[in-house]
């Protein structure tokens, strides 16, 4: 990963700033959507790497203002969440949640109603917190707002304890119930929704 330690802003001034230029969150090299649930997991870190993205260029922005490279690193968090995460939860809502609200216990059947929520709560968080980030790549920023600050906090805040009780529980629970043809069957989905069949 490159330093930020350069005194003048470079395409690597934040550090891990590159995210592939094709649709992000869609590829995982060690993963594939055959193994559907590593591959859920797989999102999970790259939504924690686009986190972690967004917190250096917070950062930067601080320090440094808002630069080109600022800018960039502004697109691809953009990329990530207004595109690959919600096809991450549509997984989720298609492939996970219905199969534990119909045969988990009822302690999973409410963490999966919790999760839901998280999930609409997600949504309206991005909604909000976007906006400073949609005005920095649009050129009409010189930096967050005070409650800018405050939607990315929310926003960065839902998923830890989110996907701690996806990957803990969810997951493993939904995993148990699903027979090989229908985890296959739900691999294929998830590609067919990429475009990668």
């Amino acid at each position: 990963m490159a330093s930020a330690s350069a005194p003048a802003p470079t395409s690597a001034a934040i550090p891990g700033r590159a995210i592939p230029r094709h649709v992000p969150g869609f590829s995982a090299p060690a993963v594939g959507f055959e193994q559907p649930f590593a591959m859920l997991e797989a999102c999970h870190e790259r939504v924690q790497r686009t986190l972690g993205l967004l917190g250096r260029l917070r950062a930067h922005v601080q320090a440094q203002g808002v630069d080109n490279d600022a800018r960039q690193a502004a697109r691809d968090v953009l990329r990530y969440f207004d595109i690959a995460a919600p096809l991450h939860h549509q997984d989720e809502e298609l492939h996970v949640f219905p199969l534990l609200l119909a045969q988990a216990t009822l302690e999973v059947k409410d963490l999966v109603s919790q999760l839901q929520r998280d999930h609409v709560a997600m949504t309206s968080d991005w909604a909000a917190a976007r906006a400073g980030l949609q005005a920095m790549v649009d050129g009409g920023s010189s930096g967050f707002t005070p409650q800018d600050e405050a939607a990315l906090d929310r926003f960065a805040a839902r998923y830890d304890a989110h996907i701690a009780a996806e990957e803990g529980v969810a997951y493993p629970a939904a995993a148990t119930l699903l027979a090989p043809d229908a985890l296959a069957a739900m691999g294929r989905e998830m590609a067919a929704r990429r475009g990668a069949t």
